[in-house]
């Protein structure tokens, strides 16, 4: 595999006046060819007019500058699986609705959603509700799946068995457009050996859901052991799952044509916690030469260039 065929990226900024140009220029500058964003805060779902997203700008530059894929990822705070909230629910397909459209108008291939939590109900009843809510969401001619992450199990959290996730898919009548984000963090911190015996995960992803759902990977490293439900990333390498094994994932045959996100931690200065380093250039260096660096700490603060 060429680096040209490795889809390596982050999460980036959109944000500001240049919006999605913005995005685009900072995957480039971190020597990324595929990409994610948040359409605002992903802490709320205020956002922008379409007309103010700077689209055609945007895919404009990836075009000119060799990024073939941008990813987006929904709020974390829309939970089609609450069955208590009538009014949040409405709201979440409401949302959910518009974030297609602006997806759609930034080229988006997909919309990672964490698929939600049953706040008491019971996993079976908010499965049966998010794939109401999908059935609500989903348009017959929308071009940008929905991409159901795979979850670490923390609360009440649904999605976080495969099994999980096929029953999701199974009640969902037009589910072509519907697609899988698999995070391994999340997986790991969820009860899978994603460390040791990733192939053997994979096939028992395959035989419950199967493996062309897959079209997005969260390529996270975790502070937590296999089982912990926690959902805490940490840079590559530096993690329980360790590089090694993400590197064997970023790098897998039969994922080769999936984009590889990191969504790894920020680093704040102790010092002066306006300072924050970013860690993603230097992880995707370590992955395009396929080898860790155990200094990324020092040389991330030293603004060694990757």
């Amino acid at each position: 595999m060429t680096d040209s065929e490795f889809l390596v990226g982050s999460h980036v900024n959109m944000n500001g006046k240049e919006m999605f140009l913005g995005s685009a220029k900072q995957a480039h500058e971190l020597k990324e060819n595929v990409f994610m964003v948040y359409t605002g805060a992903p802490q709320n779902t205020v956002r922008k007019p379409i007309d103010k997203l700077m689209a055609d700008e945007g895919k404009q530059y990836m075009k000119d500058n060799g990024l073939v894929e941008s990813v987006v990822h929904a709020p974390y705070i829309i939970n089609l699986g609450n069955t208590k909230k009538p009014e949040s629910f409405q709201f979440g397909i409401d949302f959910l609705h518009e974030e297609i459209k602006r997806a759609q108008a930034i080229g988006a291939s997909q919309i990672v959603l964490h698929p939600g939590a049953h706040v008491g109900a019971g996993p079976e009843a908010a499965i049966a509700h998010i794939a109401k809510g999908l059935n609500e969401v989903i348009e017959p001619d929308q071009t940008t799946q929905i991409a159901i992450e795979t979850m670490a199990g923390k609360g009440t959290e649904v999605g976080i068995t495969f099994e999980q996730i096929a029953e999701i898919i199974d009640q969902v009548q037009d589910n072509d457009k519907l697609s899988v984000t698999f995070d391994t963090c999340h997986t790991n911190d969820a009860g899978y050996n994603v460390k040791d015996d990733f192939d053997g995960v994979l096939a028992e992803f395959d035989k419950v859901v199967g493996l062309d759902r897959i079209k997005v990977i969260h390529l996270n490293d975790s502070k937590n052991p296999q089982g912990s439900h926690k959902d805490r990333h940490e840079i590559l390498g530096l993690g329980t799952i360790g590089f090694d094994s993400l590197n064997y994932i970023a790098h897998h045959e039969q994922l080769k044509d999936v984009p590889k996100i990191m969504e790894t931690p920020i680093l704040k200065d102790e010092n002066d916690k306006k300072v924050r380093y970013n860690p993603h250039g230097y992880e995707v260096k370590m992955l395009r030469e396929q080898k860790f660096n155990p200094n990324i700490i020092e040389d991330m603060m030293a603004g060694k260039p990757f």
